[in-house]
């Protein structure tokens, strides 16, 4: 079993180029991975890692035994979930990220609700608009708009998104209702830092606009609270605006010039066997959002 341990925190030491970091993920000290290497090394009687104060390297023989060593590994992981899947309950912590607008909008609700059919899981939910990595910060899964940006993991749809541009009436009483996004040059735009380029709106057909205004967040129910101030136009996701413009604290704008809808997914890491906790996770939000008409 030590055997095993060493051989998995070694492929783990490999793929972070660290010990902490390996040692973090797997629920131990750096000193106990260290020495978990060590006796590794010692039994093969060959140096798999060569150690410097500033960074670690494979060796030539390191390199070797990784790529031999991997796919032992993960069938034996693979093995181990398929045959918890199949005759255990979902169990464990299950570490979830979201992002804040959505997470507390339309997310929480739901896993109330998924924490009461499940009682054996633990659940543990990040809320932060910061795109995690799932594998070196140990998350099960993540909630973002748009698929996978990285070939280790995997997506499914959970539901599309539709960006509103919105503003109260009282704002566009006093300084027009724009009738073309080019006219929003003219205007005081409530900026969210969570868009790669804040002061850059995009529309139907590809069209991108530069915006500007003295208002910025990091946080799209934020800048939605801003535009029913009076303050400015503000350019947020449906699930963000939708009960505002149903009460009339503000209106849409530029309906026909609407980007087209983007998809939000839950990401996981890819694996011939996900663990049973993430999948019955998925199915549960998956069929909870059809429910609701998403």
């Amino acid at each position: 079993m030590e055997r095993f341990s060493a051989e998995r925190m070694f492929l783990k030491v490999a793929d972070l180029g660290s010990f902490a970091a390996a040692a973090a993920q797997l629920g131990t000290s750096s000193g106990q991975a260290s020495k978990l290497v060590a006796r590794l090394e010692e039994g093969l009687g060959v140096k798999l890692i060569n150690r410097t104060t500033r960074a670690l390297a494979l060796t030539e023989a390191g390199i070797a035994y990784a790529k031999r060593l991997r796919p032992l590994v993960e069938d034996l992981d693979d093995l181990t979930t398929a045959v918890q899947n199949a005759s255990t309950a979902p169990r464990g912590l299950l570490r979830l990220s979201a992002p804040v607008s959505f997470g507390t909008l339309r997310l929480a609700p739901l896993l109330s609700r998924f924490a009461c059919a499940y009682p054996e899981i633990r659940l543990e939910v990040n809320f932060g608009d910061r795109i995690v990595n799932l594998v070196e910060e140990g998350f099960d899964a993540a909630i973002r708009v748009g698929g996978p940006r990285d070939a280790l993991l995997k997506g499914r749809r959970l539901l599309s998104a539709h960006m509103h541009t919105v503003a109260a009436q009282g704002y566009l009483a006093a300084r027009g209702t724009p009738a073309r996004p080019e006219d929003l040059a003219h205007h005081d735009c409530i900026l969210d830092t969570n868009f790669r380029d804040p002061n850059r709106w995009k529309f139907r057909g590809g069209q991108i606009v530069p915006v500007d205004g003295r208002i910025t967040f990091s946080n799209a129910s934020a800048c939605l609270a801003a535009a029913e101030a009076g303050l400015g136009i503000a350019y947020v996701p449906d699930f963000v605006s939708k009960e505002s413009i149903r009460q009339g604290r503000v209106q849409r704008l530029l309906t026909d010039h609407a980007l087209e809808p983007g998809d939000i997914q839950i990401l996981y890491p890819d694996g011939r066997h996900l663990p049973n906790k993430v999948r019955v996770l998925i199915d549960f939000l998956v069929g909870a959002l059809h429910e609701e008409g998403e």
